[in-house]
């Protein structure tokens, strides 16, 4: 082979990693947008249930075609405290098996000896869905006609690496120098090294594939360049875990611990496989014998055998596990010493790995704010009916972190916009910038209600017992419009809505008639101007602060559910 023609197959090799790069990108951002609603409700339903935790690693992998991405969701739920580390390391477990799901599809895919090539077959379906992209008007069908196109293009890369593979094996010296690599922990740190540097297993799966078809490497090296990108595929959540808190150091040590340790085990079984049958017994020789004649798929069963026995032996060590990362990563002192600091509470920056997850945070961490809100303008209510004001300290932490979450939101939101996304998803973040600020106007109502109460106490004056027990409906009419308004926002509700709007109407007759009759007391020598100016202002900011409320139910458009929203204290009041 001349030296162009080296050169030649070199580039396609690139060519083909890079097309194969961007159809799992391609394929995985469009699946995600499809599934968005069952995926958030697939990581929502993770509990106490070690399989349950396996299970939904594996299919969520699956759905979205990335386990970095899944891996990445589990630390930032752990990094949110949404999910304990235990959870987290099934999950964890469970990606490592949906990840193999690609090796599975490429195999398969290439095997045949039909006389139209199946690979061409497949790859055919990038001009399918690239027309259906083109011409297709409805989102879903543009998204299916992505997804189309990215599996398509997956075969388009196959092939490429394939093409440049078969050059490579009539080059005797890239021959001798493949067949002179018999370290199997060489083998296993290439795999790591090629893995990490290109953050994608599913490539350095589908490169030693095309490699072993092409006859450049035995299938034992191809397994263990395998096991070795397994160790790479870390890399991400290492990253991702760096950012975050103990916790999520904690879940991407427990990735790099559980696939370093599975690849421990298979290294010793091959090595004592190997010694006691002289060299003749092996993976190669089992999974050869599995699957004769197909080494695309014998590599690929391998991969997916190798992820679920890790998984089958780690499962039951989880615990320890866990109790093993928390004595290597401590807590630190700096983070118990700012847990009374203002923060957010859902949104984190791991999520964006996954954009409608990160989506699924933001209207969780909406819920959270109206959650705070509503703390503060019942305590502000309070403070006023009773002037008692030893509650201060705990309003205005509250207030600081609604200011907080409002900044934080803001560029959360901003960032989102620049994702891909389904069109619920923008139209709900085409709503929420004006949700996040109905909210901290909430807290800044709240706020003058403490200010006209305090104004009343520094003159040694009070309110009337008729005006305290008008403070006490009025309280109470508010708690049954955030019950109706979250009833809304959380199940997409739209009788809730109307329900909303019906209390938001209650209480704006409601303050009239309670300003009407302070004015009537006034008259009467009952309350002095100076106490009746301050209780008609708090009136009128209450009904405001209701009213805020209720634009958060107006901006329901067919969102059906927010899993692991914090509205239980509102949920929970007296009707």
């Amino acid at each position: 082979m001349s030296d162009v023609q080296t050169i030649t197959a070199i580039l396609t090799l690139f060519a083909g990693i890079g097309i194969f790069l961007v159809a799992c990108s391609m394929m995985s951002s469009n699946l995600e947008t499809m599934g968005s609603s069952k995926l958030r409700d697939l990581f929502a339903s993770a509990s106490k249930s070690k399989l349950l935790g396996v299970g939904i690693g594996a299919l969520g992998t699956a759905a979205i075609q990335s386990s970095g991405a899944t891996t990445v969701i589990a630390i930032g739920f752990v990094n949110a405290g949404i999910m304990s580390l235990a959870q987290a390391a099934t999950v964890i477990y469970g990606a490592n098996i949906g990840t193999t799901i690609t090796g599975q599809i490429v195999a398969w895919g290439i095997s045949g000896e039909s006389g139209v090539s199946s690979t061409a077959i497949f790859a055919a379906l990038t001009g399918v869905g690239a027309f259906i992209m083109s011409f297709a008007r409805k989102d879903k069908i543009k998204t299916a006609g992505g997804i189309l196109t990215g599996f398509g293009m997956l075969f388009v890369g196959l092939s490429m690496m394939s093409g440049a593979m078969e050059s490579f094996a009539e080059l005797d010296p890239v021959k001798d120098f493949l067949a002179g690599i018999d370290s199997v922990v060489l083998l296993v740190i290439i795999g790591a090294v090629f893995t990490a540097i290109i953050q994608s297993s599913s490539v350095m799966t589908s490169v030693a594939i095309t490699m072993v078809v092409a006859g450049l490497i035995t299938l034992d090296q191809g397994i263990y360049l395998t096991m070795g990108s397994n160790i790479g595929s870390c890399v991400v959540a290492l990253i991702a875990g760096l950012t975050g808190t103990a916790n999520a150091r904690r879940a991407s040590l427990i990735h790099l611990i559980f696939n370093v340790s599975g690849v421990l085990v298979f290294l010793a079984l091959g090595a004592g496989m190997n010694a006691s049958s002289g060299g003749t017994f092996n993976f190669g020789s089992i999974f050869g014998g599995l699957f004769p004649g197909m080494p695309q798929v014998q590599l690929a069963m391998f991969h997916t055998v190798f992820n679920v026995v890790s998984v089958i032996l780690m499962l039951p060590l989880t615990d320890a596990l866990v109790a093993l990362v928390e004595r290597l990563v401590p807590d630190e002192a700096a983070e118990e010493r700012d847990a009374n600091k203002p923060h957010t509470y859902y949104i984190d920056d791991t999520f964006f790995a996954t954009p409608a997850i990160a989506v699924q945070q933001a209207k969780n961490e909406i819920a959270n704010m109206a959650d705070i809100a509503l703390r503060n303008l019942k305590s502000a209510l309070g403070m006023a009916r009773t002037l008692d004001f030893s509650a201060t300290e705990q309003f205005d932490k509250n207030e600081r972190e609604l200011n907080y979450i409002n900044r934080k939101m803001s560029g959360y939101i901003a960032r989102l916009f620049g994702e891909q996304l389904s069109a619920r998803d923008r139209d709900f973040l085409s709503h929420a910038l004006h949700s996040i600020s109905d909210l901290e106007r909430v807290g800044d109502y709240a706020s003058n209600i403490v200010e006209y109460a305090q104004n009343v106490a520094e003159d040694d004056l009070s309110f009337s017992e008729e005006a305290r027990e008008e403070l006490t409906v009025l309280e109470e009419s508010i708690d049954r419009l955030y019950r109706d308004v979250m009833t809304a926002y959380v199940n997409g509700d739209q009788d809730a809505v109307a329900k909303a709007k019906a209390r938001q109407a209650t209480i704006a007759m409601l303050t009239v008639d309670m300003s009407q009759n302070h004015v009537s007391r006034m008259a009467s020598g009952t309350c002095t101007p100076e106490v009746g100016s301050n209780y008609i202002a708090l009136v009128s900011d209450a009904e405001r602060a209701g009213a805020h409320f209720y634009n958060l139910a107006k901006t329901v458009r067919g969102v059906k559910s927010v899993p692991q929203v914090n509205v239980e204290a509102g949920l929970s009041l007296t009707a």
